[in-house]
């Protein structure tokens, strides 16, 4: 098992997953709520469901400060609804949003910077990772970590770890509260 360290209290709802581009948050996040029987739900495509824009059409025509505050304002809003929630790589980066986090269960999947680039390859959906996508992803994985370990209530090495693996982790690490 790859857990660095997993919180022995019972599931709070919703459970709240971060980490980097190509961490897992979308997969594991659909594996988990199925396998709880609860709704899944990914801020950015809830985003992009409401823009009826991609994230990357959103940076360009609109700004980054103009996808943080949707991203703020959706993550607030969906942070009170039972099931499990995925949150966009920066989400953390807004203190409103680390605040919101604090009485949630909060799952860190943390990816090492070669699994990142496999996983994430060359997407042009992800617009902060134009061009060198290794050293935006370096530069990413670095600026945030500290951020992903203060709103952290579980953190999971996902670097050699199947998915179906991490979700018995996150399971296995709680009782499981409906």
């Amino acid at each position: 098992m790859n857990a660095s360290h997993l919180s022995p209290v019972p599931v709070e709802w919703p459970i709240v997953l971060v980490g980097a581009p190509g961490s897992g948050k979308s997969t594991v996040g659909a594996l988990l709520a199925q396998r709880l029987e609860v709704a899944f739900r990914d801020v950015d495509a809830v985003i992009v469901e409401r823009t009826g824009k991609s994230i990357a059409d959103i940076f360009t025509d609109d700004g980054e400060a103009t996808f943080r505050a949707l991203e703020e304002q959706i993550t607030a809003e969906l942070l009170p609804l039972t099931g499990v929630l995925s949150l966009g790589g920066g989400a953390v980066l807004s203190a409103t949003t680390r605040a919101a986090l604090r009485d949630h269960r909060v799952v860190w999947l943390r990816v090492g910077l070669a699994q990142a680039v496999k996983r994430v390859g060359l997407d042009t959906a992800r617009p902060l990772l134009l061009g060198n996508v290794r050293g935006q992803l370096l530069k990413l994985l670095n600026e945030r970590a500290e951020l992903y370990g203060e709103v952290a209530t579980d953190v999971i090495d996902t670097d050699h770890t199947a998915p179906a693996e991490i979700v018995e982790m996150i399971m296995n690490a709680h009782v499981v509260q409906h």
